[in-house]
């Protein structure tokens, strides 16, 4: 693809924004933006390393980065930013409704302006769901902000077992004798951190979409591109971004399994699920404490369980990290239909008929939208 020259002004400007498909950035581009993720402050989260947004590419042709080069570095880049791109031109973050982690990678010199960064990609606006705090160009256009809890095992664990000990005594007490029953009454309790038979992660997919069904939710697995990322990233094997199936036997027979993703210091819980056969032990539980402790002899000092309350995350939790929830947007018709498309009507409506210019560009847009429906019946 064409490269773009930004105009975002500043000391540094012009500045070059080069949008490719994951698949073709260079070995070279590829090990700069690991370069860049190590030297962020931010923890290593695995959902922001290169081989994320590969596996993405792999099974979704609506998967672009932008790489942003400053003028001033000799045209080497200075950032990443994978998004999709959607066919009325409306952007989302990288595997979207899955990714656990989202945002730029890097800090382009000078502060690169949403709006050029977004008018350099093709997209009228940028969807995200779990924004990485930090993100200091996006943070100010979320729309809520939301607690990721985590399990800090950096000292070992030991010293997590003692604060689980302390600050949620019955949980511990409870879910360690349901262990000890499960071992008595349905054969030897054996754990695996990194288990690679095929046939355990089908089995993990079974139990997750029993799951989604019994609770109502929506089958994340029922959507051909998640399954078969999935299926790649238990493949992937590099230090910022592995896949990690960890499952839990009783005897010879799985009971609960997990599957998520792992950097050096960061294990990022993912798709958690457990045979309903044996609910009355608790195996999830049961499955996150070995999960935590197997972490730890790792080297991992930090298991994100994501965001979204549960019971279960209040008792293993150590703390809490914001993400955010919103979008990014520059003045045009796509943006206008973004806004309709995600606001209550009534303040939608409100929001538009203030803005006479926004007001042209939603009309725009919803005749554009009639159009192409129109064309595809």
């Amino acid at each position: 693809m064409s490269g773009l020259r930004g105009t975002g002004g500043g000391a540094d400007a012009p500045r070059r924004i080069r949008v490719v498909r994951p698949g073709d950035l260079s070995a070279g581009e590829l090990q700069v933006w690991r370069d860049v993720r190590s030297a962020s402050p931010t923890p290593r989260n695995p959902f922001m390393e290169p081989e994320f947004t590969l596996a993405v590419g792999r099974v979704r042709a609506s998967a672009r980065v932008a790489v942003v080069h400053g003028e001033k570095e000799g045209g080497a880049p200075s950032g990443f930013f994978p998004f999709h791109k959607g066919a009325l031109g409306q952007g989302r973050a990288i595997g979207f409704g899955v990714s656990d982690c989202q945002g730029i990678v890097g800090h382009p010199q000078p502060a690169l302006t949403e709006g050029e960064l977004l008018r350099a990609c093709g997209v009228s606006s940028w969807a995200f769901d779990n924004l990485e705090a930090g993100q200091s160009l996006f943070v100010p256009t979320a729309s809520a902000a939301y607690a990721s809890f985590v399990i800090d095992v950096g000292d070992g664990y030991a010293a997590y077992e003692t604060i689980l000990r302390r600050q949620s005594p019955k949980f511990f007490r409870t879910t360690t004798a349901k262990e000890r029953r499960l071992g008595r009454q349905a054969g030897e309790v054996r754990f695996v951190f990194d288990e690679r038979d095929p046939a355990a992660l089908a089995r993990l997919m079974e139990w997750k979409s029993a799951q989604y069904r019994r609770t109502g939710r929506r089958d994340r697995f029922a959507r051909p591109w998640i399954s078969a990322l999935v299926r790649q990233l238990a493949h992937t094997r590099a230090p910022g971004c592995s896949g990690v199936l960890s499952v839990l036997y009783a005897g010879d027979r799985p009971v609960a399994a997990h599957f998520g993703l792992r950097s050096r210091t960061v294990l990022a819980c993912w798709f958690p699920a457990y045979d309903p056969e044996f609910a009355k032990y608790s195996p999830g539980l049961v499955l996150h404490l070995r999960m935590a402790e197997a972490a730890a002899a790792a080297g991992i000092t930090v298991l994100d369980l994501g965001r979204g309350a549960a019971e279960y995350k209040d008792a293993l939790k150590t703390g809490e990290v914001p993400v955010y929830e919103g979008a990014a947007t520059r003045l045009g018709a796509g943006a206008a239909l973004h806004w309709i498309a995600r606001e209550p009507s009534r303040r939608a409506h409100g929001f538009v008929r203030n803005r006479p210019r926004l007001a042209e560009f939603a009309q725009r847009g919803l005749k554009r939208a009639g159009r192409l429906r129109g064309a595809g019946q």
